[in-house]
Protein backbone atom coordinates (compact mmCIF):
# COMPACT_ATOMS: atom_id res chain seq x y z
CA UNK A 1 0.00 0.00 0.00
CA UNK A 2 1.47 3.27 -0.95
CA UNK A 3 0.61 6.85 0.73
CA UNK A 4 0.09 9.90 -1.08
CA UNK A 5 2.49 11.88 0.18
CA UNK A 6 -0.32 15.35 1.02
CA UNK A 7 -2.34 12.44 2.78
CA UNK A 8 0.60 12.16 4.69
CA UNK A 9 1.64 15.98 4.78
CA UNK A 10 -2.33 16.38 5.86
CA UNK A 11 -2.26 13.63 8.71
CA UNK A 12 1.28 15.32 9.69
CA UNK A 13 -0.36 19.23 10.04
CA UNK A 14 -3.83 17.83 11.94
CA UNK A 15 -1.63 16.17 14.63
CA UNK A 16 0.95 18.89 14.58
CA UNK A 17 -2.51 20.67 15.33
CA UNK A 18 -4.23 18.57 17.75
CA UNK A 19 -1.07 18.70 19.83
CA UNK A 20 -0.94 22.54 19.71
CA UNK A 21 -4.97 22.18 20.82
CA UNK A 22 -3.66 19.78 24.10
CA UNK A 23 -0.71 22.18 25.07
CA UNK A 24 -2.68 25.40 24.96
CA UNK A 25 -5.23 23.43 27.06
CA UNK A 26 -3.08 22.41 29.56
CA UNK A 27 -1.34 25.69 29.69
CA UNK A 28 -4.47 27.32 30.48
CA UNK A 29 -4.66 25.39 33.51
CA UNK A 30 -1.68 26.10 34.56
CA UNK A 31 0.03 22.20 34.62
CA UNK A 32 3.18 21.14 33.13
CA UNK A 33 3.76 18.09 31.67
CA UNK A 34 4.97 16.73 35.46
CA UNK A 35 1.77 18.11 37.19
CA UNK A 36 -0.63 16.38 34.81
CA UNK A 37 1.97 12.87 34.91
CA UNK A 38 1.71 13.34 39.05
CA UNK A 39 -2.13 14.47 39.22
CA UNK A 40 -3.55 11.62 36.74
CA UNK A 41 -1.53 9.06 38.63
CA UNK A 42 1.32 8.36 36.03
CA UNK A 43 -1.62 7.33 33.20
CA UNK A 44 -0.58 10.28 30.85
CA UNK A 45 3.18 10.46 31.26
CA UNK A 46 4.77 13.65 30.50
CA UNK A 47 6.70 12.38 28.12
CA UNK A 48 4.10 10.35 26.19
CA UNK A 49 2.24 14.05 26.68
CA UNK A 50 4.66 15.86 25.31
CA UNK A 51 5.16 13.74 22.55
CA UNK A 52 1.61 14.32 22.01
CA UNK A 53 1.44 18.21 22.24
CA UNK A 54 4.49 18.12 19.67
CA UNK A 55 2.52 16.07 17.07
CA UNK A 56 4.95 13.18 17.29
CA UNK A 57 2.53 10.87 18.36
CA UNK A 58 -1.29 10.55 17.67
CA UNK A 59 -3.36 10.31 20.43
CA UNK A 60 -6.32 7.60 20.15
CA UNK A 61 -9.26 8.32 20.61
CA UNK A 62 -10.09 6.77 23.86
CA UNK A 63 -7.29 8.63 25.37
CA UNK A 64 -8.06 11.59 24.14
CA UNK A 65 -11.71 10.80 26.10
CA UNK A 66 -10.27 10.21 29.31
CA UNK A 67 -8.15 13.35 29.22
CA UNK A 68 -10.77 15.79 28.05
CA UNK A 69 -12.65 14.31 31.72
CA UNK A 70 -8.95 14.80 33.38
CA UNK A 71 -9.12 18.37 32.14
CA UNK A 72 -12.24 18.91 32.29
CA UNK A 73 -13.12 20.33 29.02
CA UNK A 74 -15.66 18.17 26.55
CA UNK A 75 -13.76 16.15 24.39
CA UNK A 76 -14.02 17.98 20.77
CA UNK A 77 -12.65 21.16 22.13
CA UNK A 78 -9.31 19.17 22.28
CA UNK A 79 -9.39 19.17 18.26
CA UNK A 80 -8.55 22.14 15.90
CA UNK A 81 -11.42 23.70 13.83
CA UNK A 82 -11.10 23.66 10.52
CA UNK A 83 -10.49 27.32 10.88
CA UNK A 84 -8.67 28.11 13.62
CA UNK A 85 -4.64 27.50 14.20
CA UNK A 86 -5.02 25.76 17.63
CA UNK A 87 -4.33 28.63 19.57
CA UNK A 88 -6.66 28.98 22.81
CA UNK A 89 -7.02 32.66 24.85
CA UNK A 90 -6.24 32.65 28.22
CA UNK A 91 -7.67 34.52 30.67
CA UNK A 92 -5.02 35.73 33.25
CA UNK A 93 -4.73 37.56 36.64
CA UNK A 94 -4.32 40.98 34.17
CA UNK A 95 -7.66 40.32 32.66
CA UNK A 96 -8.75 40.23 36.23
CA UNK A 97 -7.69 43.34 37.20
CA UNK A 98 -8.98 45.05 34.40
CA UNK A 99 -12.17 43.52 35.10
CA UNK A 100 -12.18 45.41 38.28
CA UNK A 101 -10.94 48.88 36.95
CA UNK A 102 -14.39 48.72 34.71
CA UNK A 103 -16.21 46.86 37.06
CA UNK A 104 -17.06 44.08 35.13
CA UNK A 105 -18.99 41.16 36.67
CA UNK A 106 -16.26 38.23 37.17
CA UNK A 107 -17.74 34.31 38.54
CA UNK A 108 -15.05 32.58 40.41
CA UNK A 109 -15.26 29.13 38.62
CA UNK A 110 -14.54 26.66 41.54
CA UNK A 111 -17.18 28.12 44.41
CA UNK A 112 -19.57 27.49 41.00
CA UNK A 113 -18.69 24.08 40.35
CA UNK A 114 -19.29 23.53 44.55
CA UNK A 115 -23.00 25.15 44.27
CA UNK A 116 -25.44 22.68 44.45
CA UNK A 117 -29.30 22.32 43.62
CA UNK A 118 -31.46 23.38 40.65
CA UNK A 119 -29.99 26.54 40.43
CA UNK A 120 -26.43 25.89 40.41
CA UNK A 121 -26.81 23.30 37.64
CA UNK A 122 -28.60 25.68 35.75
CA UNK A 123 -26.20 28.18 35.87
CA UNK A 124 -23.47 25.52 35.61
CA UNK A 125 -24.74 24.74 32.44
CA UNK A 126 -25.07 28.05 31.24
CA UNK A 127 -21.60 29.06 32.31
CA UNK A 128 -20.16 26.00 30.44
CA UNK A 129 -21.67 26.80 27.24
CA UNK A 130 -20.12 30.52 27.38
CA UNK A 131 -16.36 28.57 28.35
CA UNK A 132 -17.11 26.45 25.19
CA UNK A 133 -18.08 29.37 23.08
CA UNK A 134 -15.06 31.62 24.21
CA UNK A 135 -12.44 28.52 24.31
CA UNK A 136 -11.85 29.46 27.80
CA UNK A 137 -10.85 26.43 29.64
CA UNK A 138 -8.89 28.20 32.67
CA UNK A 139 -11.23 26.90 35.17
CA UNK A 140 -10.90 29.45 37.61
CA UNK A 141 -12.50 32.59 36.67
CA UNK A 142 -15.06 33.42 34.20
CA UNK A 143 -15.12 37.14 32.95
CA UNK A 144 -19.32 37.46 32.37
CA UNK A 145 -20.46 39.53 29.99
CA UNK A 146 -23.70 42.50 29.37
CA UNK A 147 -25.46 40.20 27.26
CA UNK A 148 -25.07 37.36 29.42
CA UNK A 149 -26.55 38.69 32.69
CA UNK A 150 -29.93 38.73 31.19
CA UNK A 151 -29.83 35.00 31.53
CA UNK A 152 -27.84 34.46 34.63
CA UNK A 153 -30.63 36.54 35.84
CA UNK A 154 -33.45 34.21 34.42
CA UNK A 155 -31.44 31.37 36.09
CA UNK A 156 -31.20 33.10 39.34
CA UNK A 157 -34.87 33.89 39.47
CA UNK A 158 -33.69 37.73 40.23
CA UNK A 159 -33.85 41.08 38.12
CA UNK A 160 -30.80 41.91 35.50
CA UNK A 161 -30.02 44.60 38.59
CA UNK A 162 -29.69 42.36 41.60
CA UNK A 163 -27.82 39.96 39.25
CA UNK A 164 -24.53 41.14 40.51
CA UNK A 165 -26.06 40.97 44.43
CA UNK A 166 -27.44 37.72 44.29
CA UNK A 167 -24.34 36.24 42.68
CA UNK A 168 -22.25 37.72 45.46
CA UNK A 169 -24.57 36.19 48.21
CA UNK A 170 -23.65 32.61 46.68
CA UNK A 171 -20.09 33.64 46.81
CA UNK A 172 -19.49 33.42 42.95
CA UNK A 173 -18.45 36.83 42.69
CA UNK A 174 -14.41 37.21 42.28
CA UNK A 175 -13.95 40.73 41.70
CA UNK A 176 -15.03 44.27 39.97
CA UNK A 177 -18.58 43.70 41.92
Amino acid sequence: MVIEPELDEAALDYSRRVGERLRAIRRQKRLSLHDVEAASDAEFKASVLGAYERGERSISVPRLHRLAGFYDVPVDQLLPSDDESGEVIDITDRALARSAEQNQLVLDLQQLSELGGPEGAMLNRYIRTIQIQRQDFNGRMLTIRRDDVRAIACILGVTTDRTMDRLDQLGLCRAGV
